[in-house]
């Protein structure tokens, strides 16, 4: 084996998921563990007319083959193929597929997870803000960081999936310091990189003349304290003119104060040659930057590119 398996959870039943991973695998790709329906994987591979053999997994993992998808079953019987929207009715098989996913990587070495994508509004209903909270509330981590990447340039917001009244109360120095030390030490740990990070002001031309001043109360002191324990991190850079060019190719990665601060720029800059990885837990997890675009379900017209950088890294930097 070349590699440890990555296991892959087939998220929404009703996503273009499925019909990504297909067009995804090739032999280098292999071994994976596939946590999904089998109901869904064969429907999709006589649609688009697919090669791909899978083997089912027993229940302790000792029948991994090298060569195909291994299936681990989840029964989904509730929708047929191709359904034109997203219900509640899936939450059982995509909280089961987590949980099965979770077994998995305690009982046998992994590279990493992959999960495809769900929908926030119908799955998590307000109880977490994404997957990233989700899994770290699963695993019992502290604090995980979302870090959207690319191996020339990466964004981490420092809140996630909050309205933007929201956002000013939760910019605290405890939390950049906190994230800004997790970056650094999955960049210097795992990518063998000494990074260089810069932070962003949350107010335009980072300046705000109400007393609460987040730059001057907050983000300043992180970066001070951050600098003295020798991390290399500059700021706050006014978020308008850091990703200009000649800024992003001065950092590794630039740490925003909220989700469409960084993520918009970053999105425009790499579009799918990015992926979320989520720092912070017992193993590492990505999710492909996509969502579950039920508009294409059933096309085979969805974009791969996400998926396969997701497994491209974990094969390069997985041990």
């Amino acid at each position: 084996m070349s590699f440890n398996p990555i296991v892959i959870i087939g998220g929404e039943p009703q996503s273009v998921f499925i019909e990504i991973l297909l067009k995804s695998i090739k032999r280098k790709h292999l071994p994976i563990i596939l946590i999904s329906s089998e109901d869904i994987l064969i429907k999709n591979i006589k649609k688009f007319n697919f090669k791909t053999k899978f083997n089912y997994l027993n229940k302790d993992l000792t029948n991994l083959s090298k060569n195909k998808i291994n299936l681990v079953n989840i029964n989904y019987n509730k929708f047929s193929f191709l359904k034109k929207k997203i219900t509640t009715e899936s939450n059982n098989f995509i909280n089961l597929s987590f949980k099965k996913a979770l077994e998995v990587i305690s009982k046998i070495k992994c590279s990493g997870l992959i999960n495809g994508p769900i929908s926030k509004k119908t799955f998590l209903k307000g109880k977490f803000k994404g997957i990233t909270e989700f899994l770290a509330k699963k695993t019992n981590s502290d604090e995980p960081v979302m870090l959207i990447y690319n191996q020339n340039l990466s964004v981490c917001p420092l809140t996630t999936h909050l309205p933007i009244s929201k956002v000013s109360g939760k910019v605290k120095k405890k939390l950049i310091i906190n994230k800004v030390k997790k970056i650094n030490f999955f960049y210097k740990n795992i990518l063998k990189i000494s990074p260089k990070i810069a932070v962003t002001g949350l107010n335009p031309h980072c300046e705000s003349f109400d007393k609460d001043n987040k730059e001057k109360k907050e983000i300043i002191p992180a970066i001070k304290y951050l600098k003295k324990i020798r991390i290399d991190v500059e700021g706050p850079y006014s978020p308008d003119t850091i990703f200009l060019r000649e800024n992003t190719k001065r950092f590794d990665v630039i740490v925003g104060m909220y989700h469409d601060q960084v993520l918009g720029p970053m999105k425009t800059l790499y579009g799918f040659k990015a992926i979320n990885i989520t720092i912070g837990l017992p193993f590492i997890r990505i999710s492909p930057d996509h969502g579950p675009n039920i508009q294409m379900l059933g096309k085979n017209k969805s974009d791969p590119s996400s998926l396969l950088e997701s497994i491209r890294f974990l094969k390069k930097y997985a041990h």
